[in-house]
């Protein structure tokens, strides 16, 4: 059962098709109003799309005596709270429980989200801030207002999402709940990134990886219950909810890195674009413009997935090989090679398989020879099948 909390906003009026869609979806919905939200929504309205009966007073119970708001809270398995006021978010922050919601918000273990609706000069107030910031740390789940015209005139951010927003990003926490935990306490070391080799102060050498792969396997094994640790070289992405990141530079310093976590690892992913070379000499001050020609002398960097490979001993280990040309055969050579159990590959000339898309092309091969050709997927759903290869390997 999906519960909806509608408090004393003006958009409250917009909930109505929020509940009118989850319900046309087949879910049961119990909607809960404050006092101060039945001033704008009839509660009728509610209770004629549910076809459930909406709790506002607190001190209502079942025939049977049960307390109604600690059967509902039992009964939720995700909890909306929109449009959520600053009052009802202040409230939570310092747990108090002075009316139905908040008392049954108290109660319940579900997941609760949270769509802030207000006037833009009290969302971005600091107390409001570190409230939601607080909630958030706690396991509160936030939709970012939209920006635009306000009910009160002004121009900014705190405008309640459209209905479809909220009821997509309600469906999409479903989804993640219902993900199986089947990874459960195992320990997975994943790389993601670019690493970058410094020329001068201001120049360096490096690659067009974004990290998005990495990124997208450290947070499919973090929901599927892994522990997982994240050596991460630069990126422009937010680090995953609950996993453990390691921010690194240079490959010298991933290869340290990762050395330090790799006994206590059942499973190393190596996602990371790691550069082959590095300057033989890092000049101290900027390099001025001379000469037509600049000569570099460049060095090896360490193989960091061959040294993984010659120092495992139970480690399920799997690389990437992103090729332009031949890419079954120096995948297998790679694979063998490096004493891999896995090796992910794609053509970085194919379309939407290269760097800096959201969706790969892939193919996976294992130990045993087996060749899996992928066909063009968002790398999410890459992720969820190399982790399933994986469990598959112990």
């Amino acid at each position: 059962m999906i519960t909806i909390g509608v408090t004393g906003g003006i958009a409250a009026y917009k909930i109505i098709d929020v509940a009118s869609l989850l319900t046309k979806k087949g879910y049961e919905v119990q909607a809960v109003m404050t006092k101060n939200a039945t001033e704008f929504v009839a509660p009728l309205t509610f209770s004629t799309i549910t076809s459930k009966p909406v709790i506002v007073d607190m001190f209502k119970q079942e025939k049977d005596g049960a307390v109604l708001h600690i059967e509902i809270a039992k009964k939720t398995e995700l909890l909306l709270i929109a449009p959520a006021t600053a009052n009802i978010i202040a409230k939570l922050k310092n747990g108090l429980a002075d009316d139905f919601l908040t008392t049954m918000t108290l109660a319940t273990k579900c997941k609760v989200v949270i769509a802030p609706a207000m006037n833009s000069n009290m969302y971005t107030n600091q107390i409001v801030q570190e409230n939601i910031e607080y909630l958030k740390s706690k396991g509160f789940l936030f939709i970012e207002p939209d920006s635009g015209l306000l009910a009160c005139g002004d121009i900014g951010i705190g405008k309640l999402p459209t209905a479809d927003k909220i009821v997509s990003y309600v469906l999409k926490t479903i989804e993640e709940m219902n993900i199986k935990q089947d990874l459960l306490g195992k320990k997975y070391l994943i790389t993601a990134g670019r690493t970058v080799e410094a020329i001068d102060p201001m120049r360096y050498l490096s690659n067009y990886s974004t990290g998005k792969m990495g990124y997208a396997l450290a947070t499919m094994a973090q929901k599927r219950g892994a522990i997982v640790t994240l050596i991460s070289g630069p990126t422009n992405l937010k680090p995953p909810a609950g996993v453990t990141v390691v921010n690194v530079r240079s490959a010298m310093e991933m290869y340290e890195e990762v050395h330090k976590y790799f006994k206590d690892t059942d499973v190393v992913i190596k996602a990371a674009a790691v550069a082959d070379f590095r300057p033989k000499e890092v000049q101290q001050d900027k390099i001025k413009k001379g000469a037509d020609t600049l000569t570099l002398e460049l060095i090896k960097n360490p193989d960091i997935l061959k040294s993984l490979g010659d120092a495992k001993e139970n480690q399920i280990l799997v690389g990437f090989a992103a090729e332009s040309e031949n890419l079954i055969e120096n995948a297998i050579n790679k694979l063998n090679s490096k004493n891999l159990d896995i090796i992910v590959a794609n053509n970085i000339k194919q379309d939407g398989a290269g760097f800096n898309t959201d969706t790969n092309i892939a193919t996976i091969i294992d130990k045993s020879g087996k060749i899996n050709n992928l066909s063009k997927m968002s790398k999410e759903e890459l992720a969820n099948i190399i982790l399933d290869k994986t469990r598959m390997e112990r």
